[in-house]
């Protein structure tokens, strides 16, 4: 957004631009070192908010009005309400399947079909194949993340490795799928068509995939030993002894994947699988519902409706004898996922204010000026797609602000679109969870219960992803010249005028 008081406003200087970002990363060490495990409850977002406290007064101090500094930060955390109704639709759905059964279930046919040794590996092709069916990761992790992370806490198998092997799948599906919102987005901000994008996309995605499958598969063999000697068949009856264990439990997991591939917005359909599951609690477990509304004085239908309610908003605690299981099933409710729509919120105001004032566009440009050559400038989008997804917290301005930033500079150096919407695909949408305050590492976070630098470490695809893609522009392969059909505007010929026009979505002014 660019201020309406051009007289009175002048570009950031680097050290302005920087100094609320070099505050931001200094907090947030502190934080992590002062509170461990934790400091995503809280003190993660007080870092944030500080650092936009930094960054509005800078801006102020540059002749940004305060009236204009709020309104960019109220449409900078509006484009994330999608995604906090998702979370808390996420978060009921886990507290209702949690006391419907249907995760128990899921852990229960699971343990009869999915071995140790492939356990990794299968559950990332697994959520790779639904991925691409839907074009919806964070379907997939709520769905059946959700169920594959208690198989894994059932066999003793690694929650961080199993986090990741479904957020490395997840985002396979969410990067080649054509029913891909962020796939679509990076074809259309380059102004390119999805097929093509997606073609371009499997020089990358085909043999890195395969490459972290090979990783995982090493790492189930090596995790069979630890894992052998738990007796599945006791295991089972457990579960048994505890829920009823039936396929009519999972009947909301098959409803929300057709409703998404039925291109139903992720909140509603997520929702409706949650209140579906509730419903489900009442028919399948009656005597555990009425027991969670912990009111022996109602009539059994108000007592199965206020336990169901309950479950949506706070989560389902069961009692079930066995301190394993409850673990498994004591979770969810629309609660359990406020501090991480706290922290989407710190995150998304400190990004937009850099964006608002310009000290985004200062940070950047300087790198753009070094990016002569093909490769460098491959090089140089891509850390740009990461450092907006640390810098504005969100997949979507990961991927449109560098596409509307670089388009023009790929134009003018004689290469097809198709090369930039591969680098806003391997970049921008994938290394998005990440970043422990993106929206998308937030919500992986917060619905596989694994902290993001816990399980960062084994996201193999996601790492490897924006590292292939500069490896190839570096040596120049498959760096597609443009085609004549493609230049579809003049481009500004002055490295000047490319700086003008890269600088003016943040403020800049001439």
């Amino acid at each position: 957004m660019i201020s309406r008081n051009n007289n009175r406003v002048r570009p950031p200087t680097l050290l302005e631009a920087a100094l609320p970002v070099v505050i931001l990363v200094g907090l947030l060490a502190l934080s992590i070192f002062l509170f461990g495990d934790v400091s995503s409850e809280g003190a993660n977002q007080v870092a944030l908010l500080f650092a936009s406290m930094v960054a509005a007064l800078i801006g102020r101090w540059i002749g940004h009005p305060w009236s204009e500094i709020k309104e960019a930060v109220t449409d900078g955390v509006s484009v994330a309400i999608g995604a906090m109704l998702i979370l808390l639709s996420v978060g009921a759905l886990i507290g209702t399947w949690s006391m419907s059964g249907t995760i128990v279930s899921m852990v229960y046919y699971g343990l009869e079909i999915l071995s140790v040794k492939y356990f990794y590996v299968a559950t990332c092709i697994l959520c790779a194949l639904v991925g691409m069916s839907i074009g919806s990761s964070w379907t997939v992790a709520g769905t059946l993340g959700v169920g594959l992370m208690g198989i894994a806490a059932t066999l003793h198998l690694s929650p961080e490795i199993t986090a990741a092997a479904v957020i490395s799948g997840a985002y396979v599906g969410d990067q080649m799928s054509p029913l891909s919102d962020t796939a679509n987005l990076a074809a259309a901000v380059v102004e390119t068509e999805i097929f093509p994008h997606i073609r371009h996309m499997l020089w990358v995605t085909v043999p890195i995939f395969v490459l972290s499958c090979g990783i995982f598969y090493f790492l189930g063999i090596r995790s069979e030993e630890a894992a052998g000697a738990i007796n599945l068949e006791e295991v089972q009856r457990v579960l048994e002894s505890s829920f009823t264990i039936s396929p009519v439990t999972l009947i909301p997991m098959v409803v929300i994947l057709v409703l998404a591939l039925r291109k139903i917005p992720a909140s509603i359909s997520i929702f409706s699988g949650a209140l579906l599951g509730g419903i489900i609690a009442v028919v399948i477990q009656p005597e555990a519902v009425q027991r969670f509304a912990d009111d022996p004085d109602l009539p059994a239908m108000l007592a199965s409706l206020k336990g169901v309610w309950k479950a949506l908003f706070g989560g389902y605690a069961a009692d079930t004898g066995f301190p394993g299981l409850n673990a498994l099933v004591s979770r969810g409710g629309m609660n359990s996922m406020l501090d991480t729509v706290w922290l989407i919120i710190a995150a998304l105001t400190f990004g937009s204010i850099l964006e608002h004032c310009g000290m985004l566009g200062r940070i950047l440009a300087p790198m753009l000026k070094r990016a002569q050559s093909a490769g460098r400038l491959v090089a140089t989008s891509t850390l740009t797609c990461v450092g907006c997804n640390v810098m504005m917290a969100d997949q979507y301005i990961a991927v449109a602000l560098p596409g509307r930033m670089y388009r023009t500079v790929f134009l003018r150096r004689g290469l097809s679109p198709r090369n930039l919407s591969l680098v806003l695909g391997a970049s921008g949408t994938i290394t998005s969870p990440l970043v422990p305050w993106n929206t998308c590492g937030a919500f992986m976070a917060a619905t596989l219960g694994v902290a993001t630098r816990d399980y960062l470490p084994y996201c193999f695809f996601n790492l490897l992803s924006p590292l292939v893609v500069v490896a190839f522009g570096l040596i120049g392969f498959r760096i597609l010249p443009l085609e004549g059909h493609e230049a579809k505007e003049e481009v500004p010929q002055a490295e000047g005028a490319i700086l003008e026009h890269v600088m003016e979505p943040f403020g800049r002014q001439r």
